[in-house]
């Protein structure tokens, strides 16, 4: 079993090699399109389940709510930058530098949150609920995967 910390590491990594996938793309290809939806989904179900398993432990510490807050905030505006993008075809010459601006966001969120979120959180996690965040964390994102396609269906339907 994993610790929530690794958990979290694996999806970082993965979510850079897609960023870096689609930043090698040009226009409306397929593997834009591709890496693009692997990414969209993949950053909002773990976004929201890291937001439920991992943050909400420490935002009720009082030593982890700074860090938690700011969090959550990131979160959020990344979030907007997905759903803009989402909007902007993928040959539009507006496209690319709202990508480049939402990675620069993403990867410093991330590297902020391996760097300095996740030792706070081992201090008020402590040893013991590593594993069993992580579990949950995984649990948690299963489902939030579903919602972001059932999300993205109503968002077609309209």
């Amino acid at each position: 079993m994993s610790t929530i910390y690794e958990t979290l590491k694996k999806d970082h990594d993965r979510h850079r090699e897609l960023l870096a996938t689609i930043a090698d793309t040009q226009g409306d290809s397929e593997t834009r399109r591709k890496a693009w939806d692997s990414f969209y989904h993949d950053v909002s179900a773990h976004a929201a389940a890291e937001e439920e398993t991992f943050y909400s432990k420490l935002i009720a510490d009082e030593d982890g709510q700074p860090e938690a807050r700011h969090s959550v905030a990131e979160h959020k505006e990344i979030d907007d930058m997905l759903e803009e993008l989402n909007e902007i075809d993928f040959s539009s010459p507006a496209w690319l530098p709202k990508f480049k601006e939402m990675r620069h966001r993403y990867e410093h969120h991330i590297e902020e949150e391996e760097q300095d979120i996740f030792p706070v959180a081992e201090n008020v996690l402590g040893e013991d609920g590593n594993e069993k965040f992580g579990s949950a964390f995984e649990k948690r994102k299963d489902a939030e995967l579903e919602l972001v396609e059932e999300k993205a269906e109503e968002r077609l339907e309209q």
